[in-house]
C-alpha cells in the first residue's frame, strides 16, 4: 500500500469539515472507487436503510483497490448479512437506556460520566454498538450544555468527564473550547477524556488549535482513539499524534476484535507496535458487543483467549492491551478469564 508522505502542515491546511462533506455515502460509489464489482448491491442498500453508510475519503484512500477483503473496507462497507436478525444480537446490547439518565448524559461507572457532545460520527463502523442508539432523544446543543453539566456539578464524586457521541471532535474548535471551559468551571472535575475515531479517518482534524486548547486546559487530558488495524495509521497521522502527546495529552487506543479484520496474531502485534511508534499506548482490546447487524464480526471468547495468550508471549507488557468485554449492569469492564 502506498504511504502518504504529505507534510503535517499540508495536512492541516486542508479543511476537515470540507473533507467530511465529500465522504462516500452510498455503497456503489465506494465500490466503484475501489474498482470492485457491485455485488449484493440491493442487500447493501437495504442494510443502509437501518444504519447509513459514511466513509471519509482519506480513510478510503488507505484501502487496497480491487481487494474485497481489505480490512478497512470490511469495517465500513454494508454487508448483506446485516439484514439477518440472529438470536442474542439486540439493538441495545449494553442496556444504555438504563444509564442514559437524562438527555446527553450516560452515567454507567462510578466517578465518571459520558457526555454525548454530538449525535453524529465521521465514519459509520458496521460493528458499532450504538448503531441503534436513540440519538434523537439525546441531541444537546450549546444551549443545553450548562443543563447537562449541572448534573456533574451536583455530584462531587464525579472527577472525570468523557466526551463521547457520536464523535465529540465533530464539534468545531471554537465550540469544543467553550464546552471545555464549562467543564473546567466544575471544581471537582480533574480529568477530561475524549473518545474519538475522527482523527483516524480524517487526520486533518488534529489541528494546532485542538492541540493548544488541550495543552492549556487545567484538566488532565487524554484522547482515546479507536484503531483496529495497523493499515489505519499512515504518515499523515504520525506528526499530529506525536505533537499531541508531546504537548501533554495522553493518547490511548481501544480496538475491537473483529473476524476477518484483526483476529490474527501478526496483525494484533503489528498494531501495537505501530501505535507505540506513533505515540499511542494500547489500552483495550474489546470483544464484540452483541449488537444487531454485526454478528458476522464475532470472534469467540475461546479464540480470543488463544490469540491473547500468544500476544502476551510476543510483546512486552506495555504493548499488550487489556482483553475485556463490556457487560450491561456491571460496575466496570469485565477482564476476560485466561484460565480456560
Amino acid at each position: 500500500m502506498p504511504i502518504i508522505t504529505r507534510s503535517a502542515a499540508a495536512v492541516e491546511a486542508e479543511d476537515w469539515q470540507q473533507i467530511l462533506a465529500q465522504s462516500f455515502r452510498r455503497p456503489q460509489a465506494l465500490l466503484e472507487y475501489l474498482n470492485l464489482p457491485l455485488s449484493e448491491l440491493p442487500q447493501r442498500l437495504q442494510a443502509c436503510d437501518e444504519f447509513s453508510m459514511l466513509v471519509p475519503r482519506p480513510y478510503a484512500a488507505q484501502m487496497l483497490p480491487g481487494d474485497a477483503d481489505d480490512p478497512l473496507l470490511l469495517q465500513v462497507l454494508p454487508q448483506a448479512t446485516e439484514n439477518e436478525h440472529r438470536p442474542g444480537y439486540i439493538t441495545d446490547p449494553l442496556a444504555e437506556k438504563d444509564t442514559n439518565i437524562q438527555p446527553g448524559i450516560i452515567h454507567k461507572y462510578r466517578g465518571r460520566i459520558l457526555l454525548l457532545a454530538t449525535a453524529g460520527c465521521a465514519v459509520n463502523c458496521r460493528y458499532c454498538f450504538r448503531r441503534h442508539f436513540a440519538y434523537a432523544d439525546n441531541r444537546i446543543g450549546r444551549k443545553q450544555w450548562a443543563e447537562a453539566l449541572a448534573y456533574v456539578a451536583a455530584d462531587a464524586g464525579i472527577s472525570e468527564v468523557i466526551l463521547s457521541g457520536g464523535d465529540p471532535l465533530l464539534l468545531q474548535d471554537e465550540a469544543l473550547q467553550e464546552l471545555i471551559h464549562l467543564i473546567e468551571d466544575i471544581p471537582h472535575v480533574r480529568r477530561l477524556r475524549i473518545h474519538t475515531r475522527l482523527p483516524v479517518v480524517i487526520p486533518q482534524r488534529l489541528t494546532t488549535a485542538l492541540q493548544e486548547m488541550l495543552h492549556n486546559s487545567r484538566l488532565q487530558t487524554s484522547i482515546v482513539v479507536h484503531i483496529n488495524h495497523p493499515n489505519e495509521l499512515s504518515e499523515a497521522h504520525r506528526q499530529p499524534l506525536q505533537a499531541l502527546r508531546q504537548s501533554g495529552t495522553t493518547l490511548l487506543n481501544q480496538a475491537v476484535l473483529l473476524r476477518k479484520v484483526n483476529n490474527n496474531l501478526g496483525i494484533l502485534s503489528d498494531l501495537s507496535e505501530r501505535l507505540f511508534e506513533f505515540g499511542v499506548l494500547p489500552y483495550y482490546l474489546h470483544l464484540l458487543d452483541s449488537v444487531r447487524g454485526a454478528h458476522h464480526f464475532d470472534v469467540s471468547e475461546q479464540e480470543a483467549v488463544f490469540l491473547y495468550r500468544q500476544l502476551l508471549a510476543e510483546l512486552p507488557g506495555y504493548l499488550v492491551p487489556r482483553l475485556v468485554r463490556e457487560e450491561a449492569g456491571k460496575a466496570n469492564k469485565s477482564p476476560i478469564n485466561l484460565d480456560r
